[in-house]
Formats: structure tokens, C-alpha cells, sequence
């Protein structure tokens, strides 16, 4: 064959494409199991994170199979819920069956829509219950995790991440944990509107303390990373409401036989 002629090029160039996609495809499939146990590992650190059960560097230090063990130690039960609250199955506990931020990302469009959804609650032996949150910030995806004392509705802890906000600003929300420690504290009112409050310009505080009780400050800088988060957190709790609503709180000034209340 004339390796001058069109047709040669065409035919090898055709070649070069096949072979190098084939080399891609065998080495991504070779990868899938080993980047599905690095995403596992690393969303269940984040969760454990926002529980405070260690920091995010220390779970980093860990490795995979470590964070999965203490994730495994530490948990109670997990499972999915409704727009009512009712739960819709069980995750696999012996799996660490967790939801990645695809699965999050796929469930975020019906929590836009307000119906169909089923998101997933994690409650540890401590009484500490965790939840995502999912949205858009200012380049990308926005996430995170907020756990909840045995109450349902203070803050015990969070942590968020994202896929792409600008460095020293945006990224905040994931790099400083002053701002992740903001939200310890502070309340979620489930049923209302908001649920929670970023707020621009910093929400009011006496003795370093919010006032209100569901506001924070924004990021400095950050408008729109902080009202994605802002608008993420609010979506997600607002259709965890139904779950969190009809949650029982400890009573102190119950008879023996009544030790729970209606929230």
C-alpha cells in the first residue's frame, strides 16, 4: 500500500484510534474497583468527619481500610427515606453501602422537584445522625455532610467539599474549619423557611455566639459559594423535614413511662 496515499492515512489513523481507546477502556475497567473503594473510603471519612469522630487529615492518615473499619465500628443503622419521612429500604450495613456524590447528584434533581426522592440517614451508636446535602456553587458541585444530636435538630458537626471553587475563597467551605465549625451549635428549623441561614454581611452574635439560632456568616469573598451551600443546605433539609419533624426528643420532666415527646 502507498503509505503516501490518503487512503493509507485514514486506515492507520483509524487504527491509532481504535487501539488507544481499547488501551483507555481495559485500563479504566482495571481501575473501576480501586477508584469505587478510594470514593467509598473517602465519603464515609467525610461523613465521620462531620459526626466528630476524628478530623478529616487524621481519617486521611488512616487508609482505606481503617476508615471503613471505624465507619463499621461506629455504625448503627443506615437507611433511605421519603418526602414523608417513612423509611424506603435499608443500605447495607456489611457492604458500608453509602451514597457517592453521583448518587447524590441523581437524587438532587428530585429534591428540586420536591417528589420521588429517597435520601439516605446514617445513625451512629453515639446517637448522632448524619445527612448530605447536595447543590451547585460557583464552578461546579457542592456537597456535604451535617450530623444532628439525638435531638434532630442542633448541629453536632459538618463537613462539606466541592469539585471546583476558586482556592482561598469558595474552597473554603471544604480548607477552613473555622467555617465548618460555625454550624456546631446552631439549629436546623425543620418545617420552616428557611431551615438555615448563611448569611452575607455576618449574621448577628453576642459574645462570638449567633443570635439566631439557624444562621452563620458567609464565606468573606464568596458570595456565590456561599449561597449555593446556603441553597443546597436548605433544599436537602427541607425534604428531610418529613423524617426530622416527626422525630422524639429526650424529656426531662416526663414520667418514667413517658420519656419521649412529639417534636
Amino acid at each position: 500500500m502507498n503509505t503516501n496515499s490518503n487512503l493509507y492515512t485514514v486506515i492507520y489513523t483509524t487504527v491509532i484510534v481504535v487501539v488507544v481507546a481499547a488501551v483507555l477502556a481495559f485500563v479504566s475497567q482495571s481501575l473501576k474497583s480501586k477508584q469505587d473503594a478510594n470514593e467509598k473510603a473517602e465519603t464515609i471519612s467525610q461523613m465521620l468527619t462531620a459526626g466528630g469522630f476524628g478530623t478529616k487529615a487524621e481519617f486521611q492518615a488512616m487508609g482505606n481500610a481503617k476508615v471503613l473499619e471505624t465507619y463499621g465500628n461506629e455504625i448503627e443503622s443506615a437507611f433511605t427515606v421519603d418526602a414523608k419521612g417513612a423509611k424506603v429500604a435499608d443500605l447495607d450495613l456489611a457492604a458500608k453501602e453509602v451514597f457517592s456524590p453521583k448518587q447524590l447528584k441523581a437524587q438532587n434533581y428530585k429534591v428540586k422537584a420536591g417528589e420521588g426522592y429517597a435520601l439516605p440517614v446514617f445513625i451512629f451508636k453515639n446517637g448522632i445522625t448524619v445527612v448530605p446535602v447536595y447543590g451547585a456553587g460557583l464552578w461546579g458541585p457542592v456537597w456535604g455532610y451535617i450530623a444532628f444530636e439525638a435531638d434532630g435538630k442542633t448541629i453536632h458537626g459538618a463537613y462539606f467539599d466541592h469539585e471546583s471553587e476558586t482556592a482561598g475563597l469558595g474552597a473554603k467551605i471544604k480548607d477552613d474549619p473555622a467555617f465548618q465549625a460555625e454550624f456546631v451549635g446552631e439549629k436546623a428549623f425543620f418545617g420552616q423557611s428557611p431551615v438555615f441561614s448563611i448569611v452575607k454581611g455576618g449574621a448577628p452574635k453576642e459574645d462570638g455566639k449567633s443570635v439566631v439560632d439557624n444562621q452563620i456568616d458567609a464565606i468573606t469573598g464568596a458570595t456565590m459559594t456561599s449561597n449555593g451551600l446556603d441553597a443546597a443546605i436548605n433544599a436537602w433539609l427541607g425534604a428531610y423535614a418529613g423524617y426530622f419533624g416527626t422525630a422524639t426528643v429526650p424529656c426531662t420532666e416526663c414520667s418514667d413511662n413517658e420519656k419521649t415527646v412529639e417534636e
